[in-house]
């Protein structure tokens, strides 16, 4: 397989991310993630809120089948931290998912050209919308789209023992039950005491926050009174100030025509990632409906 030029063109990955400047000379041989038990990781499986949408990861290695659109991360976070603590390589064969268990390890096919690896799931991403993984270079570049930045990919878990070969038939998506991630509402349609951290590509492993802490969520507050202050929007809240940071840091990299500041506020044992002030929550509205077009979230009045 001939490797193809590094591209330079916004697909999937965003603004200034893509391929490194030097990437090894062989990237076809860059072997398959190798599957094998792993003890999984303390905190990164806990439930965790992003953009006001709470997610609640697998707590062991179970059977699990997905479809959707498989898009890739590359030099904006490379050498940064994972969900797990790890150093995130875009040159080996890793991966980033909302709610597989991690450390777990995944079959990935571009359902386009039929090309399969193996990655090891470590992370915590994509969270854009139709978004269902997130490959490092090297394993969408061998699924064949690191040029238009994503693609259609069919993933499964691979459980200790029932490793199979590439070249094995295949169950199809009839023989398996199809599995979809585990998210939660967003935060004004729950329990007002589910608050929890999160962790983002360049975060290192939260300190969770049970979801049942007993912290109130913004969204059980009452109607805002505008006052001298202004009124902000949360775009989440953490238990720890590194994720708090690494979070407020992907946001700004994401959306970089906000003009507001975005500051981490402590109250009530969580570190809260504020936007504002807004003269009056018509305003701060305006701006909420942006972030949703842009991110598919949904950010919170609060004072």
């Amino acid at each position: 397989m001939q490797q193809p030029p590094a591209s330079r063109r916004g697909g999937g990955y965003y603004l200034d991310d893509g391929p490194g400047d030097g990437p090894p000379v062989d990237l076809a041989s860059i072997p398959d993630a190798d599957p094998r038990a792993e003890p999984l990781h303390r905190y990164a499986n806990n439930p965790y809120v992003v953009f006001g949408r709470t997610y609640v990861p697998q707590r062991d290695v179970q059977p699990f089948r997905q479809r959707g659109v498989g898009s890739w991360y590359g030099r904006k976070f490379h050498g940064q931290k994972t969900a797990t603590g790890e150093t995130y390589d875009m040159y080996a064969m890793s991966a980033a998912h909302p709610t597989l268990p991690l450390p777990s390890y995944a079959r990935v096919t571009n359902v386009a050209n039929g090309r399969s690896v193996v990655v090891r799931v470590n992370d915590r991403g994509p969270f854009l919308h139709g978004r269902a993984i997130d490959l490092s270079y090297t394993a969408a570049w061998k699924l064949g789209y690191v040029d238009q930045g994503s693609a259609q990919v069919e993933l499964e878990t691979i459980v200790a023992g029932t490793m199979v070969a590439t070249t094995a038939r295949r169950p199809t998506l009839g023989e398996v039950a199809t599995a979809e991630p585990r998210v939660v509402p967003p935060a004004a349609t729950l329990a007002p005491t589910t608050v929890a951290a999160t962790s983002l590509p360049g975060a290192s492993a939260p300190s969770v926050a049970a979801a049942a802490s007993g912290a109130p969520s913004d969204a059980t507050l009452p109607p805002l009174a505008v006052d001298g202050n202004g009124v902000f929007l949360q775009l989440g809240a953490f238990s720890g100030r590194d994720n708090a940071e690494a979070f407020r840091s992907h946001v700004l990299r994401m959306l970089p025509w906000l003009a507001e500041p975005m500051v981490l506020r402590p109250r009530e044992g969580l570190v809260r990632v504020h936007l504002g002030p807004y003269r009056d929550p018509i305003e701060a509205l305006a701006v909420a409906e942006r972030i949703r077009d842009a991110l598919a979230v949904r950010p919170v009045l609060t004072r």
